[in-house]
């Protein structure tokens, strides 16, 4: 592990490698700008996956993103995009790299960008030559039930790069926000009514509640509050959002799976008066745009996950002693039954007091 000092001096081109979720983006946000007050000059580039490219268009802090594309090409193909990929890195001339979780696929990108000084965490996971590609390492070890977002930002505190928050804040510039406005007349959605975002899906089934149980939720929503209520998703989600909408009786519910863009939702959900979810992007990207969440939690863990704040609520099953297990699913089958025997009426419940605050206001 090494221990050196950081020389923070001369530092103008930064490069943040964040090759996580959607979600892992959104909790490095408080980072990235721990890093522009630091380093108010500096040139500072994001590294994300490309399905997150999007989120960052927004975002004050960088100055520009590199996109990994992770498609499949031939062999030719491949190594003709790699070396055109680390060619246009290497022109930023990166001082310092960043690299926030312990995969080799940011420690390799870190290496080549030719940063001077390469910094992330100790990975003690036998792949040590992985750590032998930095100059920097901290060894700072994730605790079980951590707010992953005190996590990311704990690898620049331990090089004196302090943040004043940690809770991730995503501004939507009026250009989106007037586009979302046509979208929504286009949509021909009352501007006059509540609107609340639902998210069902995750990227992992066994985060998922029932479609059921989510089609009687909306269903009384709309009942008692005379909401409108959109479906978010992606585009491959589509078709389960229209599952979904079929099973419901009453109007006042639109499939909006795959109509924006990640980017594009961020805007979408500011207008919302709440977001519902279970662990998914969703529920980062409403928190940092300043949306009140319900969240539906279940094996993962909502201390490590969950948005911070008190317009913030978790629902999960209190019936069984052993959430958060933190398995994919009981005895990792994909099936979690603290998810499919949590009640509509308990998260019914929540919703209820949750926009009694939002409400008053």
């Amino acid at each position: 592990m090494n221990e050196t000092k950081l020389i923070t001096e001369n530092i103008r081109n930064i490069l943040l490698i964040q090759l996580g979720d959607i979600g892992d983006v959104v909790l490095t946000f408080p980072a990235i700008k721990a890093l522009r007050d630091r380093f108010v000059h500096a040139k500072i580039i994001a590294a994300v996956r490309q399905k997150a490219e999007s989120l960052l268009e927004d975002c004050p802090w960088i100055n520009g993103v590199i996109s990994i594309d992770q498609q499949k090409r031939s062999v030719i193909q491949e190594m003709a995009y790699q070396w055109r990929f680390f060619s246009d890195l290497r022109k930023h001339r990166f001082d310092l790299a960043i690299d926030m979780r312990t995969g080799t696929r940011g420690a390799i990108l870190a290496f080549l960008s030719g940063a001077s000084q390469r910094i992330s965490f100790y990975a003690d996971d036998g792949k040590l030559w992985r750590n032998r590609l930095f100059t920097h390492l901290a060894k700072i070890d994730y605790q079980i039930g951590q707010y992953v977002g005190d996590y990311y930002s704990g690898i620049l505190n331990a090089y004196e790069i302090t943040t004043q928050s940690n809770l991730p804040r995503l501004p939507v510039s009026s250009e989106k926000q007037a586009i979302i406005n046509s979208l929504l007349k286009t949509e021909r959605i009352p501007a006059d009514r509540l609107l609340i975002a639902i998210q069902p899906f995750s990227l992992w089934q066994y985060k998922e509640w029932k479609k059921e149980n989510h089609a009687a939720l909306i269903g009384q929503i709309i009942a008692e509050y005379g909401a409108t209520v959109i479906i978010t998703g992606s585009p491959g989600e589509r078709e389960r959002a229209d599952e979904i909408i079929r099973l419901i009786k009453q109007d006042n519910v639109y499939n909006f799976a795959g109509k924006t863009s990640v980017g594009m939702l961020s805007a979408l959900l500011s207008v919302c008066k709440l977001f519902i979810g279970s662990d998914s992007a969703g529920i980062h990207i409403a928190a940092a745009v300043g949306t009140p969440t319900l969240s539906i939690f279940g094996p993962s863990s909502s201390a490590s996950w969950a948005p911070k704040g008190e317009q913030h609520v978790v629902v999960h099953n209190k019936n069984f002693s052993c959430v958060p297990c933190r398995n994919k699913g009981c005895q990792d089958t994909d099936i979690s039954r603290c998810l499919d025997e949590l009640s509509v009426d308990e998260v019914m419940q929540a919703l209820r007091t949750q926009l009694r605050k939002i409400l008053a206001k």
